[in-house]
C-alpha cells in the first residue's frame, strides 16, 4: 500500500481526537482513507451544487450546536447564578460574575446570530453589513429581557413548588426537574425567535429537546407559572399559545390536526393549527389535543384523552366522557 494511503497502523501514530500519541493504535488495521476522503468531498460537492451553495466559503456557514449550547449554559448561571453559576461563587462577587458572563455570553451569541443572518443574505440581495446590524440588534433585544425571563422563570419554578407534593424545596426544583431546564431554554429560544433568530433558537430547543425528552417549540407562547410535570414525552408545537398557570403532565401532546397547502400542494408555513390553552387549565399524561382548539379556563383533561375541538371554561373531560361523546354522535344524536 502506498504510504499516502497508510494511516493510523504504527504505535505512536497521531491521534487528531486525541490530540497526541496513542500506542493503543499499534494493532489498528490500514485504511485506505484517501480514497473515502476523496469520495466524501465529491459527495459535498454535489449536494452544494444541488442546493446552489458556494463550494468556497472559506469558512463556517452556519451557527454552531456545542456553540449554541456553552452559550446558554452561560446564560443559565447569569440568570440564577448562585445556583447554577460555578459551584466556588460568593454573593459579594455575584454581581461581577454575572456581568463576565454576561458579556461572555452575549458576544458569542452575536458570532451565532451573524452566522445565521449572513446565510440567507449572501444568498439574496441584503448586503452583509445590514445582517450584521440586525444581529446586534437581536442580541441586545435579548439582553434586554433577561430581567422578564428571570422573572418568568420564577414563576416556573414556584408553579412546580405549589404543584408537585414531592418537591422539598424550590431550590430542588430548579436544580433537579427537567420541566424547568425545558423552559429555561424555551424561554431564551422563544425571545430569540420573536426577535428574528429562528435558526438558532431551534437549535436551543433541540438541545433541551435531547437533554429532557420535552420538546417546545421556540414558536409556542407561554404563559407566567407554567409547570411541566415528570415531562418525558411531552410535545408543544410551534403555534400553540398557553396561558397563566397551566400545568402539563408527562406524554401530553399539543400538536395540529391537519397541515394546509396552498395550489401547488406545498405545506403552508406558520399557519395557526396548534391548541389555545386558557389560564389554570391541568392536562394529565398521555392526553392529545389537536388542531386550533381552545381549552376553555379552569379545565381539567383527564389521562389518554383523545381532543380535537373546543371546550368552555370549567370543563372536565376523561376517556369515559370522550368515549360516551362518541357513542352519542354515532346515534345521530
Amino acid at each position: 500500500m502506498r504510504n499516502s494511503q497508510r494511516i493510523l497502523t504504527a504505535a505512536g501514530d497521531f491521534d487528531p481526537f486525541v490530540g497526541g500519541t496513542d500506542p493503543a493504535l499499534a494493532n489498528r488495521v490500514s485504511l485506505d482513507l484517501v480514497d473515502i476522503v476523496a469520495q466524501l468531498r465529491r459527495t459535498r460537492e454535489n449536494w452544494r451544487r444541488s442546493q446552489q451553495r458556494s463550494c468556497d466559503v472559506g469558512g463556517r456557514e452556519l451557527p454552531s450546536r456545542e456553540a449554541l449550547s456553552a452559550i446558554i449554559d452561560g446564560l443559565r448561571g447569569a440568570l440564577f447564578p448562585m445556583r447554577l453559576g460555578p459551584p466556588d461563587l460568593r454573593q459579594e462577587s455575584e454581581d461581577y460574575y454575572v456581568g463576565y458572563m454576561l458579556d461572555i455570553a452575549l458576544n458569542r451569541l452575536l458570532a451565532q446570530v451573524r452566522l445565521e443572518l449572513r446565510y440567507p443574505a449572501r444568498h439574496g440581495d441584503q448586503a452583509p453589513g445590514m445582517a450584521d446590524a440586525q444581529a446586534l440588534e437581536i442580541v441586545r433585544g435579548l439582553g434586554a429581557a433577561l430581567p422578564e425571563v428571570r422573572s418568568l422563570l420564577d414563576s416556573d419554578v414556584v408553579a412546580a413548588y405549589q404543584g408537585d407534593p414531592a418537591a422539598h424545596s424550590v431550590d430542588e426544583v430548579l436544580l433537579s426537574y427537567p420541566g424547568v431546564h425545558a423552559m429555561i431554554h424555551h424561554r431564551i429560544a422563544h425571545r430569540l425567535h420573536v426577535l428574528g433568530a429562528p435558526l438558532l433558537a431551534r437549535l436551543i430547543a433541540e438541545i433541551a429537546h435531547g437533554e429532557t425528552g420535552i420538546d417546545i417549540h421556540p414558536g409556542a407562547t407561554i404563559g407566567p407559572g407554567f409547570f411541566i410535570d415528570h415531562g418525558t414525552g411531552v410535545v408543544i408545537g410551534e403555534t400553540a399559545q398557553i396561558g397563566r398557570n397551566v400545568r402539563l403532565y408527562q406524554a401530553v401532546t399539543l400538536g395540529a390536526k391537519r397541515f394546509t397547502t396552498d395550489e401547488n400542494g406545498n405545506l403552508q408555513k406558520g399557519v395557526p393549527r396548534h391548541p389555545i390553552i386558557e389560564d389554570d387549565v391541568v392536562i394529565y399524561a398521555g392526553a392529545t389535543i389537536l388542531g386550533r382548539v381552545t381549552i376553555g379556563r379552569g379545565s381539567s383533561i383527564g389521562g389518554n384523552v383523545w381532543l380535537t375541538r373546543s371546550l368552555p371554561p370549567g370543563s372536565r373531560i376523561t376517556q369515559a366522557s370522550t368515549r360516551d361523546d362518541t357513542v352519542r354522535d354515532a346515534a345521530g344524536s
